[in-house]
């Protein structure tokens, strides 16, 4: 199947074409008809599996089906509300993309940065609206917008806006949507406090869900390291020297520790910067976009800062701290291996995270292998006992080559059709992670079994 096959307008194709997508992902393919019917939809999708074009297409080409008249003013028909700043300019993105050939407009807002730019956009008059929570509720009670002409609306990453503690600003903007509409709910996850909310705005729903809840992409290639938490930042640094990871996305739990391991970074001679919630969003943006122009290797993200982050073709994602919410581990390492690309996924494991591990892999329902022989694996690992899910045989340790510094990265090849793409566990508090870009001139590296 392609594009060609879904009923998509010739604007539309015309500009898919232009990006080079041909192929059409499982939820677009199962979602764009649905919603060119006119259906509510109930979108259950890991990351990675397109779902900004699953939705944008459509929308676009309904809103074309109901041009403005020559000299009305534009109002907005479309709202598409997303928990982060990132991720709204990155769905503002794709509409510019798909729909740069059809004369319709979209806006950005959010908020961490002045209004006024904003404000004026939106007397200008905009077809789309893509939101996060925060701003656009402060826009509306200050009289900027007006929701009584929306007749699509989405709610994207509806688990990560209710885990960020959007739930209650969500239910506001609901209450001033029209009955009339056409709703559509995408979520990676889906909770049953999700499916409560999705009950709320959808009507007689569609269900889409491509892949099963909870499960890892098989185009990343999983590993964990075993190691003490003090030797972390020197396997890092050790693992960073290969010149195979070509770009890598690093976690932390916190925004502190986020900082810390930049500085750590700096000392060992690679360059990093911390991005995370507390940074000003002209900082944040700038080295996203030095990421995306590879002008930088290593980009170290709290969960929250990189919900989001597409990023093309990139290669590696570290667990430098495993996430104690084990749903969060699926997103982290969704971030590689998109849209049938290859990717590689590394995860630090120290002793007191142990039971962190055991909880992802009962989620996901498979043993990550054990990537031994590594300068800094304890002397115990072998006597800690790691149960593997129900009815599954452990996976076997992946040993170090000799003779190579770490583990040497074995080239897969990059499966990528052209296709559009842009809790359980403990009950300690949750942590976010800090973010943090390398520009090492030799190369991260990751290790690839």
């Amino acid at each position: 199947m392609n594009f060609d096959n879904l009923g998509l307008s010739e604007p539309l194709l015309r500009a898919l074409k232009s990006e080079g997508y041909h192929t059409p992902t499982p939820i677009q393919a199962q979602s764009i008809p649905l919603i060119l019917q006119h259906k509510d939809l109930l979108g259950c999708a890991q990351t990675g599996t397109g779902k900004t074009a699953a939705f944008a297409l459509p929308i676009l080409q309904l809103i074309g089906e109901h041009p403005t008249a020559k000299d009305a003013p534009r109002r907005i028909r479309c709202l598409v509300l997303t928990p982060t700043r990132e991720l709204a300019l990155q769905i503002g993105e794709s509409f510019d993309a798909y729909g740069k050939y059809t004369g319709l407009r979209n806006l950005v807002i959010f908020g961490g940065v002045g209004q006024k730019p904003q404000t004026d956009a939106l007397r200008r008059g905009t077809d789309i609206l893509v939101a996060t929570p925060g701003r656009l509720l402060d826009l509306m009670n200050q009289g900027f917008i007006s929701l009584e002409h929306i007749r699509w609306f989405v709610l994207d990453e509806a688990d990560r806006m209710l885990d960020m503690g959007f739930v209650h600003d969500v239910r506001r903007v609901l209450a001033k949507l029209p009955a009339r509409r056409q709703s559509l709910f995408f979520s990676a996850t889906m909770a049953p406090e999700i499916l409560k909310l999705a009950s709320g705005i959808l009507t007689d729903p569609a269900h889409v869900a491509v892949t099963p809840i909870a499960t890892t992409a098989e185009t990343v290639r999983q590993s964990i390291y075993f190691v003490e938490k003090s030797d972390k930042k020197h396997l890092l640094v050790h693992l960073l020297k290969n010149p195979a990871i070509e770009s890598a996305l690093i976690f932390t739990r916190t925004k502190h520790g986020a900082n810390k391991l930049a500085k750590e970074l700096d000392k060992a001679g690679i360059y990093a910067e911390a991005i995370h919630g507390n940074k000003s969003q002209q900082a944040r943006v700038r080295a996203l976009q030095a990421f995306k122009n590879r002008d930088i290797r290593v980009l170290v993200a709290t969960d929250i800062a990189a919900r989001g982050i597409d990023i093309d073709d990139l290669t590696h994602v570290v667990n430098y701290e495993l996430p104690n919410i084990p749903e969060s581990y699926v997103h982290r390492i969704g971030r590689t291996g998109r849209a049938g690309a290859s990717g590689i996924a590394l995860s630090f494991c120290d002793s007191e995270e142990r039971a962190y591990l055991k909880d992802i892999q009962q989620l996901i329902g498979q043993q990550v292998p054990v990537a031994g022989g590594h300068p800094y694996e304890p002397a115990n690992t072998a006597h800690v006992p790691l149960l593997p899910p129900k009815g599954q045989r452990p996976a076997p340790a992946v040993k170090t080559a000799p003779g190579l510094p770490a583990h040497k990265s074995v080239p897969t090849p990059n499966t990528n059709t052209g296709n559009a793409n842009p809790a359980s566990g403990s009950k300690k508090r949750r942590r976010r992670y800090g973010n943090r870009w390398s520009n090492n001139k030799g190369g991260a590296s990751a290790l690839a079994h």
